[in-house]
C-alpha cells in the first residue's frame, strides 16, 4: 500500500486522523460531561450521585444497540451514507440535549446521540478493515487510538474550563458544533472505501448469515468477548473516577489533571505498540499487556483491601493500566476482525455492539458498588481481566475452519 495515499485523494496521515476524529467526538461526548455531572444533577434536580452517572451508560447504551444495525447498512450501502446519517443524528442530538428541562429527558436524548454516533464507530473501524489486514491493520489502529487517546487527556480539562464560562448546557452546544466540523470534514473529503463487489444484500437472511459468520467463528468471537470485557473495565473508571478522585482522594478542581495521566498513558501505550507490532505481532504485544494490566489491578486491589492504597500509588498503577489497555484494544481487535474481512461491517456492529452493551452494563455495575473508595473499581479491574484472559484462551485453540480469507490490502 502506499505510504501517501489509502483512498482516492486521502492522504494516510488524513486518513488516521479522521478515523480517529470519528472516533474521538464519543470520548469527548463521555468525558467533557465528567467535571459537570454534580451541575447537571443540581440543574435537573437530580440529587442521587450515582444516578447522575447514568447519562454516561444511557449514551454507550444507544452507540452499542445501534451498531448491530449501522454496520449490515454500511455492508450494503457502502460507508459514507450511513456514517453522514449517523453523525446527523449526533449532532441534532446534542442540540436537543442543550434544550432539555428534566433529567430523564437528558437521559433518553443522551441514548439519541450515542446510537447516531454508533455509525462514527462502526464504520470508523469498518474503513480501516477495507484498507489494511494483518499487523498494518493493528499498526495502523495503533495510531489511531494514540491520536484518539489525546481526547481524554483534553476532554475533562476542556470540560472543567467550559464550565467556568458557560452552564453545563454549553457542554452540549461543543460536542454539536464538533459533531458539525467532523460531519463536514467526512462529506468533503472521505471516498467510498467499500468496492461494489463487497456490498452484501440487505435483507433479514444475508444480516443473520452475517453474524452467524461472525459467532461461527471462535477466534473473532473470543477476541471481540475479551475486548468488551477490558472495555467494561475502562467504562468501570469512567463512571467511577470523579467520585474516587474528588470524594475519596479530595483532589477537587484537579481532577482533571489526574484524569489526563490515564489517558497520557494510554496515549503513550498506543504509540508504543504502534512501532512494537510490527516487530513482536499482535498475540504477542496483546497477551503481554494483559497479563500487565492484571498484574496491575491485583495490586490495586489487594492495597485497597488493606487500606494501603495512597493517592500516588492509586495513580501510578492506574497508569501501568490504562497503558496496558492501550495496547490490549487495538491487538485483540484487530485479531477479532482479522478473519472476517467478507462481512467486516457486520464483524465491527457486532464487536462495537458487545464491547459497548456489555462495557457499558458492567462499568454501570461497577460505578453503583462505589463504596467511598477505590477498592470495588479495582476488583472490578482484576476480575475482568481474568475473565478475558480465558475468552483469550478459548480463541486461541485454533481450528482449521477458524479463519475466513483475508482480503488483500489496497494498494
Amino acid at each position: 500500500m502506499s505510504s501517501h495515499l489509502v483512498a482516492g485523494r486521502l492522504g494516510r496521515l488524513e486518513f488516521i486522523a479522521m478515523v480517529a476524529a470519528l472516533i474521538a467526538i464519543n470520548a469527548f461526548a463521555i468525558d467533557i460531561m465528567l467535571p459537570g455531572l454534580q451541575q447537571i444533577g443540581a440543574g435537573l434536580g437530580e440529587p442521587d450521585p450515582n444516578r447522575r452517572q447514568l447519562v454516561i451508560p444511557a449514551y454507550l447504551f444507544g452507540f452499542g444497540v445501534l451498531q448491530v444495525v449501522f454496520g449490515p447498512l454500511s455492508d450494503r450501502f457502502g460507508r459514507r451514507g450511513p456514517l453522514l446519517f449517523g453523525l446527523g443524528i449526533y449532532c441534532l442530538a446534542a442540540v436537543s440535549a442543550f434544550l432539555v428541562s428534566d433529567f430523564n429527558s437528558l437521559v433518553l436524548l443522551r441514548f439519541v446521540q450515542g446510537a447516531g454516533a454508533a455509525a462514527s464507530a462502526v464504520i470508523a473501524t469498518a474503513l480501516v478493515r477495507d484498507l489494511f489486514v494483518g499487523d498494518a491493520m493493528a499498526r495502523t489502529m495503533s495510531l489511531v487510538f494514540m491520536v484518539l487517546m489525546i481526547s481524554p487527556i483534553l476532554a475533562p480539562a476542556l470540560g472543567q474550563a467550559l464550565l467556568q464560562v458557560v452552564q453545563w448546557r454549553g457542554l452540549f452546544l461543543f460536542m454539536a458544533l464538533l459533531g458539525i466540523c467532523v460531519t463536514v470534514w467526512v462529506s468533503l473529503r472521505l471516498p467510498e472505501t467499500l468496492k461494489p463487489e463487497n456490498r452484501r444484500p440487505l435483507s433479514l437472511r444475508s444480516v443473520i448469515e452475517g453474524f452467524g459468520i461472525v459467532f461461527s467463528n471462535r477466534i473473532a468471537t473470543g477476541y471481540i468477548l475479551a475486548v468488551a470485557m477490558i472495555f467494561g473495565a475502562l467504562m468501570g473508571y469512567l463512571n467511577s473516577s470523579q467520585q474516587v478522585y474528588v470524594e475519596h482522594y479530595g483532589v477537587g478542581t484537579w481532577f482533571p489533571a489526574y484524569f489526563a495521566a490515564g489517558a497520557a498513558a494510554s496515549a503513550l501505550g498506543g504509540f508504543a505498540n504502534s512501532r512494537l507490532v510490527g516487530h513482536l505481532g499482535m498475540r504477542r504485544l496483546g497477551d503481554g499487556a494483559l497479563i500487565a494490566f492484571m498484574v496491575a489491578a491485583l495490586l490495586m486491589a489487594g492495597l485497597g483491601l488493606a487500606g494501603a492504597l495512597p493517592l500516588p500509588v492509586f495513580v501510578a498503577l492506574s497508569i501501568v493500566i490504562f497503558f496496558a489497555f492501550s495496547m490490549v484494544m487495538p491487538n485483540y481487535g484487530a485479531l477479532a476482525l482479522e478473519p472476517l474481512g467478507a462481512v467486516a461491517g457486520t464483524a465491527a456492529s457486532t464487536q462495537g455492539f458487545l464491547q459497548m452493551v456489555l462495557g457499558a452494563a458492567i462499568g454501570t455495575a461497577i460505578g453503583q458498588f462505589f463504596d467511598g473508595t477505590a477498592v470495588p473499581m479495582a476488583i472490578g479491574f482484576l476480575a475482568l481481566g481474568v475473565i478475558a484472559r480465558l475468552f483469550v484462551t478459548i480463541a486461541g485453540r485454533r481450528r482449521g475452519t477458524d479463519a475466513l480469507p483475508a482480503s488483500p490490502p489496497l494498494h
